[in-house]
């Protein structure tokens, strides 16, 4: 089983096909750094159109609410304050995902030079490559700890920014702080990106053969929506957990199994409200991994 999807040959060349800057722009960043660059502005893409429909999934995620009351929520806080805290993760993300899609790739290049002729299977290769790049990803942890402290309307009065956010953890907590919540992003990142990039090129070999750019485009936003929506269920305990602890500022860092439980008591043991939240989170994981998919495999072709 293939792992990486199927794309439709192209006979252009890089010069001929997007003119003179695609032609520079593949010559600077060589076969692999393409990868880099194309997740990073798919990524950049999403967080721009998904960015209040994620503070409403925040929202109750932390709270527990139903989506109606969230949204009154954003309206008391107003517009000017929409698109607070949208600095993180546009930083976390564009890079996440960049460090997602680029490191997968090296990783899959170096792991299957070594694994040469050892009788180790691909699929075993590519999902070690994709655990290691889900890790590495963990790095960029404290954009989400900012993003959770900018979103959270508890902490309106405290923190003014990104930068003055960072300042004020650092400065009065130390750099630990900034990774409160670490474990479960650990547990979410290398588990789900396995099955991305393994069910990525499966799943789109399932559906219509695309014969116009335009079909292989709607193609990659199916079969990146559905992955994305089905990960974003099975993983979505783990963010209400990591919500939760990183809702705290200072204080004791407590065990990732200690918080869930404490969630769990506090929504009358129910998975109902466990979950509350998650058909949004459906969506939007839809949409946003829909388009990053898409416009990753666009950008890739077109460089």
């Amino acid at each position: 089983m293939d792992p990486k999807p199927a794309r439709t040959p192209q006979s252009h060349t890089p010069l001929a096909k997007g003119g003179l800057l695609e032609g520079m722009l593949t010559a600077n960043l060589g076969p692999q750094g393409k990868h880099y660059v194309c997740g990073s502005l798919a990524a950049f893409t999403n967080i721009l159109v998904t960015f209040p429909i994620q503070k409403i999934l925040f929202r109750q995620q932390l709270h527990g609410v139903l989506a109606t009351e969230a949204v009154q929520q954003l309206q008391r806080d107003g517009l000017r304050n929409l698109y607070r805290g949208l600095l993180p993760p546009l930083l976390q993300k564009s890079t996440t995902v960049a460090i997602m899609f680029g490191l997968y790739e090296d990783f899959s290049r170096v792991l299957l030079d070594l694994a040469g002729g050892n009788g180790v299977p691909e699929i075993v290769t590519r999902s070690f490559a994709a655990a290691l790049a889900g890790t590495t990803e963990a790095i960029l942890t404290p954009f989400e700890r900012v993003q959770t402290l900018l979103q959270d309307h508890r902490h309106h009065g405290r923190f003014n920014n990104t930068a003055h956010t960072f300042r004020t953890l650092v400065s009065q907590y130390g750099i630990r702080e900034c990774y409160r919540g670490l474990v479960p992003i650990l547990l979410r990142n290398g588990p789900s990106n396995v099955l991305f990039f393994g069910f990525r090129g499966p799943i789109k070999e399932q559906l219509p053969v695309a014969t116009s750019r335009a079909g292989n485009l709607i193609n990659d936003f199916v079969c990146g929506g559905l992955l994305g929506a089905g990960l974003g269920i099975m993983f979505y305990p783990l963010n209400v957990v990591k919500s939760r602890a990183q809702s705290q500022v200072g204080g004791e860092f407590q065990s990732c199994s200690k918080v869930f439980l404490t969630v769990w008591r506090e929504r009358g043991g129910s998975l109902t409200m466990l979950f509350r939240g998650a058909h949004l989170n459906y969506h939007r994981s839809l949409l946003s991994w829909g388009i990053i998919n898409a416009t990753y495999e666009f950008l890739l072709e077109l460089l």
